[in-house]
């Protein structure tokens, strides 16, 4: 059959690969890199499910189409569940296996084109609504367009409000996967049995209330991306299950004994630094590897205030495009008061003042009137040294952050200069001295 069929190819103009043996297949797929897989579902050893697995791993992932005997239809079609594009059953026609090539292959071609046009005509999609031109945000647009179309395991990490969420879309939709659901959920949203729940699933009578079977997220996002944003919350006990998952590529129901195979990528996101909370024992360490693959940090908007006129602008475009109206102006002025606040809820917290003054300004202007009264009484109040000099206006982590820093590189003046001594006389990692001398300290304000 393996030599009819490659006949078949090389008559059509394709180049065929035969093999007789599934694991000699398997192992030559990255070399070979195939458009089409034609693969027989039962076989000695390795069967048709070995090779189907080993292609959802390719990138570009080939097209597979398996055979099958009429009795192992129900195999077939599990097989398409998994990700096979078509099943021909024995015997088959000539004919009707050619018809089913064509497909496979415009069925690809269209994928392709659709794939190329979408990122010809959306040149910036990765981009969209991530707004910025600061120097910290073309470093992210550049490590978004290297690390998007790969398999890897992101962690994004940034405070509430930087848009990491909206990092993890772009991601998602320019790599290979776009076509496929991207699924999220926040991991602080639910208790740890529910959350296990809903990630995994569960088998008809597992607990108390689970009527049904019920399929996790992981298996609803397969061939495409979960992103489990606020992994930081997640409980101890669920860290192990999702640390066996990533490691097994295997999911388990709640209450069943059968493993099931995920094709998923895994992105993640943390709103705190999960370094401390390993050190405190609240986070797996082994998890956090296999999390932070590729880390990517998102930086406060008070650390790219240049950028919040481009906000601005977007979010009075969003605004009148949402209310059928024309785009709001905004006076000079208020837009000086905008770039003077902090921001502690950054993007987000800017965008709801935008809405906020959309809604109250007059003659489409909008005024210093129209801002959030603490945004404009921060801006009028800049924060100032108290008597005993200590820089009063700071958030406390800001504050910390800053003495931290100063306190290691005295340390590290003290061992002349050495970083290994000083780490080991502060009793910390080298990892957390590199981390903690990044920390800004903030500019002291002018005595008045």
């Amino acid at each position: 059959m393996v030599d009819v069929i490659s006949t078949l190819c090389r008559d059509k103009g394709h180049q065929a690969f035969p093999f007789s043996s599934a694991q000699k297949a398997i192992d030559s797929l990255a070399s070979i890199s195939p458009q089409i897989v034609i693969s027989d579902i039962k076989m000695e050893k390795v069967g048709g499910f070995d090779v189907l697995r080993e292609t959802r791993e390719l990138n570009p992932q080939p097209v597979v189409i398996m055979i099958t005997g009429y009795a192992s239809v129900e195999s077939a079609v599990e097989a398409m569940k998994l990700g096979a594009y078509d099943y021909i059953t024995k015997p088959f026609k000539i004919d009707e296996l050619q018809l089913t090539i064509q497909r496979a292959l415009d069925f690809q071609a269209a994928v392709r084109e659709n794939v190329y046009l979408k990122k010809e005509l959306k040149e910036r999609y990765r981009f969209e609504n991530i707004i910025g031109t600061s120097d910290k945000m073309q470093a992210i647009y550049n490590l978004i367009a290297k690390i998007a179309d790969t398999d890897s395991t992101i962690l994004i990490q940034g405070e509430s409000g930087t848009g990491k969420e909206l990092v993890a879309r772009a991601l998602h939709f320019n790599s290979a996967r776009q076509h496929q659901p991207f699924v999220a959920i926040n991991c602080s949203a639910l208790p740890e049995n529910l959350l296990e729940s809903e990630l995994f699933g569960h088998k008809k009578g597992a607990f108390t209330g689970a009527v049904q079977d019920k399929v996790g997220l992981f298996e609803e996002a397969q061939l495409g991306t979960i992103f489990l944003d606020e992994i930081n919350s997640m409980a101890q006990a669920l860290q192990t299950k999702l640390l066996r998952v990533l490691q097994e590529r295997q999911i388990r129901r709640v209450g069943d004994n059968k493993s099931v195979p995920i094709n998923v990528r895994v992105l993640a996101a943390t709103n705190e630094a999960l370094h401390d909370k390993i050190k405190e024992g609240g986070f797996r360490e082994d998890l956090y590897y296999r999390l932070a693959v590729i880390p990517l940090e998102m930086p406060a908007l008070r650390e790219r205030i240049e950028d919040i006129p481009l906000l601005v602008n977007h979010f009075l475009q969003k605004n009148a495009a949402q209310t059928g109206a024309e785009p709001k102006k905004i006076d000079p002025k208020a837009l000086e008061i905008l770039a003077c606040y902090r921001w502690p809820g950054n993007v987000r917290e800017l965008e709801n003042a935008i809405e906020r003054a959309c809604a109250l300004c007059d003659e489409g202007i909008i005024l210093i009137t129209d801002l959030p009264p603490h945004v404009v009484r921060h801006a009028n109040n800049p924060p100032s040294e108290s008597e005993s000099g200590l820089p009063i206006g700071q958030t406390l982590d800001e504050f910390i952050g800053a003495q931290e820093k100063r306190y290691i590189e005295e340390t590290i003046k003290h061992n002349g200069g050495s970083r290994d001594k000083a780490a080991k006389m502060l009793g910390i990692s080298m990892a957390t001295l590199y981390r903690k001398l990044e920390v800004k300290a903030p500019k002291a304000a002018a005595k008045s």
